[in-house]
């Protein structure tokens, strides 16, 4: 479950970086403030673990790895497919800088410092190259975003501080439109069998 969550807030780094002009703190600004604008926003990813990410505003819907994760801004929902089971919970502010996209794209002025790499073509595509540094050491040492011509994330690098490497592929980067709140709640009629594990 830690994975996933580590997970999850990478890929809300590569959100951070859609829109750009070529400095690494405008693309980082631009990208922020273009998201907070947007209706939603959906991300298809491949790679070390493939999956589906919802956002709009501080909420969140992600399918990956066996287990769906709702928050609809106070209550989190994960549902664990292999169990059955859901369990809920009313996350910390410290917990959501871990599981919560917003949160990162609201902090990472404060924990991270970023740098402008170069252009490099990736999969037949030339993009920009950022890397982002965790001020504070932990269990990230860095993070490679690339982002294309078009300011859309193409791809990302998680190099862990034990050395392990985590690659994503953005396979689909798409806006939209005023989606329902009830889509990042979880809802008992779909799962009538699942454990309910109400930790609030």
């Amino acid at each position: 479950m830690k994975r996933l969550y580590t997970t999850l807030t990478m890929l809300m780094l590569v959100l951070v970086t859609a829109f750009a002009q070529k400095d690494a703190k405008s693309i980082l600004n631009r990208t922020a403030e273009a998201y907070k604008k947007t209706g939603g926003v959906c991300i298809t990813f491949t790679g070390s673990q493939d999956g589906t990410l919802w956002l709009r505003n501080n909420c969140f819907y992600l399918k990956c790895i066996g287990v769906k994760s709702w928050f609809d801004g106070k209550t989190q929902w994960s549902y664990v497919e292999e169990n059955d089971e859901v369990t809920i919970s009313n996350p910390t502010d410290e917990e959501l800088q871990s599981i919560n996209p917003y949160a990162w794209i609201s902090s990472y002025k404060q924990n991270f410092n970023c740098k402008l790499m170069g252009t490099k073509t990736v999969n037949g595509k030339k993009g920009y190259e950022i890397k982002l540094t965790p001020r504070k050491k932990g269990e990230v040492a860095s993070i490679i975003l690339m982002v294309s011509e078009q300011y859309e994330p193409m791809q990302i690098t998680i190099v862990l501080s034990n050395g392990e490497k985590q690659f994503f592929d953005v396979t689909e980067y798409k806006v939209f439109k005023n989606v329902s709140f009830e889509s990042f709640r979880f809802n008992p009629k779909k799962y009538p069998t699942a454990e309910i594990i109400d930790m609030r």
